[in-house]
């Protein structure tokens, strides 16, 4: 049955004879032709019906014609029409098979070119434009673009063939719809984006200016939002739970806010708030909703011809019912209601007993989404017409992004309905499982992989407009997790290369998706191009020079650094050493070979050797920014490995080390790059010895000078274990930048030294800033009040102290705008924070600033940057984890000495006899380190060979430089004990060369 009201017509439209139709209270009128009314329109000019595939239009009567035209069946051949949408001039028609037609003023139809070969879903048409969309979630346009409306670029003339609108390309829609001169689409998950004329705000993005390209209603996002219609110069959107937003022109009551204003962003329509309306259409300059349960249709608006079917002839703006005719009540219901200029429609379908026979959603309106079915019906079809038409199928939804991103839509909850740039609404464990069983038919998943990497990457934008288009960046490496290996590399470089084209917006918004990806998903994620990153690191280091790959590389590295960051960032759960790829180490470890045998080979090898060496660096070029892919050894190695330009000289008497030091270092070249030479120490007792002994020996005594109580550099804690910088200084500030000179020179040089400070000062040197732990480490006492401070529990509002600090022999105010204020329960975080932040931060800024510079004046920043606080204190100053079972496990010999030679085994009989102290000297003995460097005791290796040509009177001797042990034969343990005490404790741990 077909109801309808408004402006006078032709009496049953033609659609029965004039005495079928029925007379209704409020001029409503029905008729129940004898083939039922599948779809209609209302426009302008035209009234179009579709009957069993066939479509008859009515001229409406306007200013220059006082009567109506007869109703005309169209001529269109053999299509079967599915749609009609009739707009201020003309007509569009969709037919059965997605071909489109359009109507001009004369009823003329003809196909309309550029969309032959595309299957349409659905089209609509606004006053001087129409939209289509096809069924892999493409949108095209024609008409004029007068206003933007059709969402292409800026001064775009408008265009009589479908256009492309790109910058929707990704968005899965669900929903088109055409006003006056604006456009509106819905995204599956609810996301409205609006275009075109926006005089009266018909766009709801608060102002009045008109939008070229598609525009994000912000106000709508998560509210649900299922479908949309566009009226002259309103739009009203209808939520899932049925609540009906409006905004725009709202001078005939349109916007039923009970006012006669405009709205610049959405508003509720109060007066249907509970009433769960199920439909809701805009007229010109009326809207009508419709509410299935109570069976019962609303208008408000402009109703001067009798358009609001309620008997009134005024303007109304809230909702009021529609008079319907009793059998709607009884035998009917509502399936569809249509507002065109001057009239309203509304068509009803026979109820059978008690079950409503509501059509279902039709599935040709939707966009091709991969589903359950779908996949199952790939997997198990193996004959050739099968084949064929899976074919097909794969190409229809993996060459669109669209399809894939409205794919997987987490719909527990309607949480997809929560997209936003925090959320991607998507179901990994669908994910997971539908891929899985893709893989399940290696030809299906072949035929993927070739569509994904011919057409979908190409196809993606750079510039994605909506969040929803970001899903495929989730989705495709899930994909490739279950490709063979040739496979996998090849479409995750490909993938690589797109993300990295993306603009910073659409970065930041991937970033957060990634690290909000479930634990497994992205663990997965990051060994994806963690396992991709070393496998070609592997072939850059044990294949052929092929110049691509270090580029390739880098692709690799760049996504695995901003997953990285997107983790530090989201505080993550997923350790560093996910992201460290080893095989860097190898890289260093060929590199440094190559340069060895440079030294060696004959002439003819020189330019290969050469090229490899520059083929190298390059990769670890591209290497040096992402220090977190570094494992220690690697990132020790690159500081110990590097070329130097020359040599930096210290002169110095061992009576006056710091002294001389000092005045050498204040009186030097200020071009002298401190970073770039190695350091070479003189004693004047011997100028001639030009040894790295005497650099350690330089390193071991000149920082127990520096912080010896007695210099007055350091203030020590309570347990005098610990130094911090003083806040009341007892010496030129100029020596805290001599002093971070020799800190940074002995890190340069790779020097272990003895440097009695908090980790804070490892994380400042880093731009990390340092914790309450930080200062429990150097003053437990003090750290563990102020923690007891932030776990105290009772419910009392105000502490006993107020917001001062007393440290250095001071009381400092924490917060001088507000002198003695009080730590209550409320600000005690702040007071913690201040008190930390004033005694590691605030109270040594100055010393601390020289110290800094001075230390970088010394060695280089990129370099350091590359290290964790933990790992930068572990290289400078070493640790105690002596464990002595790991250095005779790494213990080589020579010569005629072997494990189970007696000399041998009388050593380290005696070694196990040692007292800890004296074992500690014995390291400094062979290494030159007092403290085990920071791989631990498995980096030092000693080797021990038998020293000849010696009394029963010679010492053991070592050569720290190699680790070199020589040890003489002694006649028996007693005296080998003997002369290996005396050596550690008299010769200072270095062997006199």
């Amino acid at each position: 049955m077909l109801c309808y009201w408004g402006a006078q017509v032709r009496e049953g439209f033609g659609l029965v004879k004039p005495d079928n139709v029925k007379h209704g209270n409020s001029g409503i009128r029905s008729v129940c032709p004898k083939t039922a009314v599948q779809d209609m329109s209302a426009g302008q000019g035209f009234v179009g019906f579709i009957r069993d595939g066939k479509v008859s239009i009515m001229r409406l009567h306007s200013g220059d014609s006082d009567h109506d035209g007869k109703l005309k069946q169209l001529q269109l051949k053999n299509d079967r029409i599915r749609q009609i949408a009739c707009g201020g001039a003309g007509a569009v028609l969709l037919s059965d098979s997605g071909k489109v037609l359009i109507m001009d003023k004369s009823t003329v139809c003809k196909p309309l070119k550029g969309l032959d070969y595309r299957q349409v879903i659905q089209i609509t048409c606004g006053d001087h434009h129409s939209m289509a969309l096809t069924n892999n979630g493409q949108l095209f346009v024609w008409g004029e673009n007068s206003h933007g409306q059709m969402g292409l670029k800026k001064d775009h003339p408008g265009s009589p063939s479908p256009q492309h609108v790109e910058s929707l390309s990704g968005i899965p829609v669900a929903q088109i719809s055409a006003g006056g001169d604006h456009s509106f689409v819905l995204s599956l998950s609810g996301v409205v984006f609006g275009w075109g004329k926006n005089s009266a705000g018909q766009l709801g993005l608060g102002d009045t200016t008109d939008r070229d390209l598609p525009t994000v209603v912000n106000s709508l996002n998560q509210k649900k939002t299922v479908s949309i219609s566009c009226g002259g110069e309103h739009t009203a959107t209808l939520s899932k739970g049925g609540t009906v937003f409006t905004f725009g022109s709202g001078g005939s009551g349109q916007l039923g806010h009970n006012s006669f204003k405009d709205e610049h962003h959405p508003r509720v329509v109060a007066e249907l708030w509970g009433s769960k309306v199920s439909q809701v259409t805009c007229g010109r300059h009326h809207t009508l909703v419709s509410v299935a349960s109570s069976k019962r249709i609303y208008s408000f608006g402009c109703g001067i011809q009798g358009q609001l079917g309620n008997g009134e002839m005024i303007k109304q703006s809230v909702p009021f019912p529609v008079d319907l005719p009793t059998e709607c009540n009884h035998e009917y219901a509502i399936e569809k209601i249509i507002a065109g200029k001057n009239h309203s429609f509304a068509l009803f379908f026979k109820e059978l007993g008690n079950e409503l026979q509501q059509p279902k959603s039709n599935p040709s309106r939707e966009i091709l989404t991969l589903n359950d079915k779908m996949i199952d019906f790939w997997v198990s079809k193996s004959d050739t017409n099968s084949w064929n038409a899976i074919k097909k199928e794969i190409n229809a939804v993996f060459s669109s992004t669209a399809s894939l991103n409205g794919s997987f839509l987490k719909t527990s909850c309607d949480d997809h309905y929560q997209t936003s740039e925090d959320h991607c609404g998507l179901d990994f464990d669908l994910v997971k499982a539908s891929f899985a069983k893709l893989s399940e038919n290696k030809s299906v998943m072949a035929e993927v992989v070739k569509v994904v990497q011919d057409k979908l990457l190409p196809s993606l934008n750079p510039n994605p407009t909506g969040v929803e288009s970001l899903r495929v960046y989730l989705l495709l490496p899930e994909l490739i997790r279950f490709l063979q290996e040739k496979q996998r590399t090849k479409l995750t470089e490909a993938l690589a290369s797109k993300i990295l084209q993306l603009n910073s917006d659409a970065h930041k918004v991937l970033e957060t998706y990634c690290s909000k990806l479930p634990d497994d998903r992205l663990k997965s994620l990051v060994d994806l191009f963690q396992k991709e990153s070393a496998m070609l690191l592997d072939h850059i280091a044990y294949g052929g020079i092929k110049w691509d790959k270090p580029k390739r590389l880098h692709k690799f590295v760049q996504i695995l650094h901003r997953i990285y960051k997107a983790c530090c960032n989201a505080n993550r759960n997923i350790t560093k050493s996910d992201f460290i790829i080893h095989e860097i180490n190898d890289l260093l470890l060929i590199l440094h070979a190559t340069k060895e045998d440079l030294k060696d080979i004959w002439l003819t090898d020189i330019c290969s050797c050469i090229r490899f060496i520059l083929y190298y660096e390059r990769a670890l070029n591209n290497l040096k920014s992402y220090p977190h892919m570094f494992n220690l050894e690697a990132k020790c190695r690159f500081l110990k490995d590097r070329e130097w330009e020359g040599s930096f000289e210290l002169t110095l008497r061992r009576t006056a080390l710091l002294e001389d030091c000092y005045h050498q270092l204040t009186t030097a070249d200020p071009s002298e790059d401190l970073r770039r030479n190695w350091l070479l120490v003189l004693y004047t007792e011997d100028v001639s010895k030009r040894t790295d002994v005497n650099k350690k020996d330089f390193f071991i005594n000149v920082f127990k000078e520096l912080c010896a109580p007695e210099s007055q550099l350091l203030m020590y804690n309570d347990n005098n274990t610990m130094g911090w910088f003083p806040t009341k200084l007892s010496v030129d500030k100029e020596k805290y930048f001599l002093f971070g000179i020799l800190c940074g020179l002995a890190l340069n040089n790779y020097s272990v030294v003895h440097l009695p400070f908090p980790l804070a000062l490892f994380k400042k040197l880093l731009n990390v800033k340092p914790s309450l732990e930080d200062l429990i480490e150097f003053s437990p006492v003090l750290g563990k009040s102020l923690q007891y401070i932030l776990d105290y529990s009772d419910d009392v509002e105000e502490m006993d102290m107020n917001f001062t600090v007393t440290w250095d022999h001071s009381e400092i105010e924490l917060d001088p705008a507000e002198p003695g204020k009080m730590v209550t329960n409320y600000n005690r975080t702040e007071f913690v924070d201040k008190y930390v932040d004033f005694i590691l931060n605030k109270s040594v800024e100055e010393v601390f600033e020289e110290f800094k510079r001075g230390f970088f004046k010394a060695c280089d920043k990129c370099i350091v940057e590359m290290f964790e606080p933990e790992e930068l204190r572990g290289v400078l100053v070493g640790n105690e984890e002596y464990d002595w079972d790991i250095l005779k496990e790494n213990t080589t010999y020579e010569g005629s000495f072997y494990a189970e030679h007696p000399t041998i085994i009388s050593f380290w009989e005696v070694f196990d006899e040692l007292t800890p102290k004296e074992k500690a000297a014995f390291l400094l003995f062979l290494t030159g380190f007092e403290r085990v460097p920071i791989q631990g005791m498995s980096a030092v290796k000693m080797r021990v060979r038998p020293l000849f040509k010696f009394t029963q009177d010679h010492l053991p001797q070592a050569l720290t430089c190699y680790a070199l042990f020589c040890l003489p034969v002694y006649q028996n343990k007693e005296t080998l004990k003997a002369k290996l005490i005396e050596a550690i404790n008299h010769k200072r741990g270095f062997w006199e060369e």
